[in-house]
């Protein structure tokens, strides 16, 4: 592979920017921030309410899937187009937190707003669908900011083991999340039993499905709980003089920036490339594989949930190996390796069907009134998605270290914000595309089955990329 005489020259990287020292309580504050938002794509977007909406709410899941998938991407676009050009205007001088102050509020606001989900009322499917795509261009545009304060808390050579252990920490703190709600609150409508075969701990009414909407607002609180230690702890770079003002400052540099990123920054502007896309496969099979599996077996909340706790404790340990692997071996190498692995559990996991696996070995449905995972296509499809969740946190964690040491210290926030933009800016096309095909054939397996072109050729154009010495 050949590179230009640019992309040659040792980049300027993290390990020449003088570090403020953290104490160790700014740096926790700054992992829990993970903590905080998981469950926003744990319960949400991820295991609970996504296939609520769509096999619960909505009477028509295959319609439920094609509507959940349009706001799913409208929502991503906005916050695609809206990244690179708020971070430019951080970055021409201006603190982060108060950028993630007030995107916690379109966050918090938004899961709120879920609570409106009444099943079988469908005049409030726009309201619904609305707080989501708030909720979801919140929890996008604030994780920008927070990823953005990352390089000036530790040295370079930490950057992965730090990055690991917020993904991690985010990780836990969706299963802690996902065990309590589902475990205590949210109830299966056949049974009136959580996941532990317990009655709820509050006095919610099934027939309106009241546990499943709570997911929303326990999120909001959750996230207000948790996210405190950062604004409380965890450093900020205080105001930098500006000639002029931010904004008109800020937008400047994007346009110089835009200009140069090809022509000076090759490398970041390959990678961010590659990550356009395998991040675009990565989100349409989390966001769309619960609702499928669902549909596949008919698992309520409690299937769910324990499905979830299962995907969530392998993408913890996938996130600490891969943090620790990312800073000996590389962040490149890491991200290869567990895309390769993401691929094939996703190769499993659209294998399955009702009375199949591996497209073809035929194998005995699921039996009314089994337990729980008692088919051969549960027990597969539980062992795919594991393979799934060990490599979605090395995944995660290497792209954004990756990025930190690649990009120039000055340009930290703008470049995060271009981060946000190549992972979300085609982000409405996996979706768009799932919601097409899953329309024209009324198949949810062969709509979901589109997310592995962008993973491969995320791939395919990350081999390419040269990484920092």
């Amino acid at each position: 592979m050949s590179h230009s005489p640019r992309e040659a020259e040792a980049p300027k990287t993290l390990h020449t920017k003088t570090l403020q020292t953290v104490p160790r309580r700014g740096l926790i504050g700054w992992v829990l921030f993970d903590w905080a938002t998981q469950p926003f794509y744990t319960l949400v977007v991820t295991f609970l309410f996504a296939p609520y909406f769509v096999n619960g709410f909505m009477d028509d899941p295959a319609h439920g899937q094609t509507i959940w998938a349009y706001a799913t991407g409208a929502a991503q676009l906005i916050a695609a187009g809206l990244a690179p050009v708020l971070g430019a205007i951080a970055d021409a001088g201006l603190p982060r937190k108060p950028w993630i102050a007030g995107f916690s509020v379109l966050l918090v606001a938004g899961l709120g707003g879920l609570w409106f989900a009444i099943p079988g009322d469908l005049s409030l499917v726009p309201v619904v669908l609305l707080s989501f795509g708030l909720a979801t261009i919140g929890a996008e545009l604030a994780t920008v900011f927070n990823n953005a304060m990352m390089p000036g808390l530790v040295s370079g050579k930490r950057l992965g083991t730090l990055s690991g252990l917020g993904w991690a920490v985010g990780y836990v703190g969706g299963l802690v999340s996902l065990a309590l709600i589902a475990g205590l609150i949210v109830t299966d409508p056949n049974t009136g039993k959580t996941l532990f075969g317990l009655q709820p701990v509050l006095p919610l009414d099934t027939a309106t499905r009241e546990g499943d909407r709570l997911v929303g607002p326990f999120s909001a609180l959750w996230y207000l709980v948790f996210v405190l230690p950062l604004f409380l702890f965890t450093p900020d770079r205080p105001d930098a003089p500006l000639q002029g003002s931010a904004v008109q400052a800020g937008l400047r540099r994007l346009v110089r920036s835009i200009k140069d990123l090809v022509r000076d920054h090759g490398s970041i502007a390959l990678f961010l490339l590659a990550r356009m896309l395998y991040a675009d496969g990565l989100g349409a099979v989390f966001a769309f594989g619960g609702i499928y599996a669902a549909s596949v077996f008919g698992w309520g909340a409690a299937e769910l949930g324990l499905f979830g706790i299962v995907l969530t404790v392998a993408g913890t340990i996938g996130a600490l190996i891969g943090g620790l692997l990312d800073d000996r071996l590389g962040s490149k190498t890491v991200i290869v390796t567990a895309l390769l692995f993401f691929i094939a559990g996703s190769l499993g996991v659209l294998s399955i069907d009702a009375d199949e696996i591996l497209f073809v070995i035929p194998v005995a449905p699921k039996a009314d009134g089994s337990g729980l995972f008692a088919s051969a296509g549960e027990q597969s499809y539980l062992a795919f998605a594991v393979l799934i969740g060990l490599a979605a946190g090395p995944i995660q964690a290497s792209s954004r270290t990756l990025l930190a040491r690649l990009c120039p210290p000055e340009k930290t926030t703008e470049f995060f914000g271009f981060f946000a933009f190549s992972g979300k800016i085609t982000a409405f096309a996996a979706p768009l595309v799932i919601g097409l095909v899953t329309a024209l054939t009324d198949s949810q397996r062969l709509g979901i089955s589109a997310s592995l072109a962008f993973l491969i050729g995320g791939l395919l154009l990350l081999l390419w990329v040269r990484p920092p010495r």
